[in-house]
């Protein structure tokens, strides 16, 4: 793996130094034949936990400017971001996986682990979006319900481990429910289920808490896979940028599934995701910010007489059990867009954390 990034390495560096041939050379098309969207009418987002507030400053500096060297493939960039995560996370450049948003690593491990066939566990209620497609490929899905405060039961996930089992996923914080499985509780679970099976460990908001990333456990554990993204606290969920932490070992493994590792990334995405890891006052403003906006809509929430779910990231789960109107409908008719009911026992749904000004308009609007 080491040889194929150092040749990557050395093509980009040949290529970078080719030149950039004015683009006004190739413009004969009118800006006009091309139409944006009106984003001024754009509704409300408040429905797939996006930053409102991202990419930061500097990242939309570096795209911008990068956007000049799109005609070049981006392989310098990609090991160079490979090595500023790797340093992140005190890892080395061998336990770093870069793919289009953390999702295309999940894909990728199912892939993988479906090549045995046999089952995979996971929460009843957890981000499943890529179940449907797991199944396909052979693999049998079984769910553990969460506790009654809206936790992982990782008791209970150790006891429908069997001999069958190819992988557990752990989405920390959870999505939808917000909540977190701490620590002291989540590492012996893993050393445990790691002797059996493959743990998945989803890291997509573990950026909103202050809780420690499980990476450091991955030099030493060969079935732990952790993922991370660009979405969410750096505002990037459109550039698709995300990457698993995992034992060297299981990063060749998977790169034996994926026809060109580390490269899925365009030039620009990679140029905001280094600016992005520079920017530290960007990212601590946000996770100022959507504490304070996410107290306020607790607080209106719970006014309203609608049930809330402590929340460990940037979006709330609440009931609407005791709420009278029909919220979908006046969702709609402010323009807001939010999500769906995730449970029917209990009417439980999320709502994204937007700006003050739009959680204002949120809680105004579902009066």
């Amino acid at each position: 793996m080491n040889n194929r990034r150092n040749w990557l390495k050395q093509i980009s560096l040949g290529t970078i130094g080719l030149g950039i041939i004015p683009f006004e050379t190739f413009a004969n098309s009118s800006a006009e034949e091309y139409l944006l969207p009106d984003f001024d009418k754009s509704p409300i987002l408040l429905r797939s936990n996006e930053n409102p507030y991202g990419p930061s400053p500097l990242a939309r500096t570096a795209m911008a400017k990068s956007i000049t060297i799109s005609n070049r493939y981006g392989w310098k960039f990609s090991s160079e971001l490979i090595s500023m995560l790797a340093k992140k996370n005190k890892v080395s450049d061998d336990n770093i996986l870069l793919g289009a948003g953390s999702t295309e690593i999940l894909d990728l491990v199912l892939q993988y682990t479906a090549l045995n066939k046999g089952n995979f566990i996971l929460a009843e209620t957890t981000y499943n979006y890529w179940t449907a497609p797991s199944e396909r490929l052979g693999l049998k899905k079984i769910t553990v319900p969460l506790t009654k405060d809206k936790k992982h039961d990782l008791p209970a996930m150790l006891e429908a481990i069997d001999s069958d089992t190819k992988m557990i996923y752990i989405c920390n914080p959870n999505n939808p429910t917000g909540t977190i499985c701490e620590r002291e509780k989540l590492v012996p679970f893993i050393n445990e289920a790691t002797k059996k099976a493959i743990v998945f460990v989803d890291e997509a908001y573990i950026d909103f808490t202050k809780e420690q990333s499980l990476s450091n456990l991955v030099i030493d554990n060969k079935n732990l896979i952790i993922t991370k993204t660009f979405s969410k606290m750096y505002g990037m969920a459109g550039a698709r940028v995300g990457y698993a932490v995992a034992h060297s070992a299981t990063i060749n493994e998977l790169n034996s599934v994926k026809s060109s590792p580390d490269s899925s990334i365009s030039v620009v995405s990679t140029a905001g995701a280094l600016a992005s890891l520079h920017d530290e006052n960007f990212i601590k403003q946000v996770y100022t910010d959507n504490e304070e906006v996410k107290k306020y809509t607790i607080e209106k929430l719970t006014q309203l007489n609608l049930t809330c779910i402590p929340s460990h990231s940037n979006f709330v789960y609440f009931s609407l059990n005791n709420y009278k109107k029909d919220y979908f409908k006046q969702l709609e008719d402010h323009n807001i867009m939010g999500t769906k009911i995730y449970e029917e026992n209990g009417k439980w749904t999320r709502i994204t954390i937007g700006t003050m000004k739009e959680m204002q308009q949120f809680i105004e609007a579902i009066k």
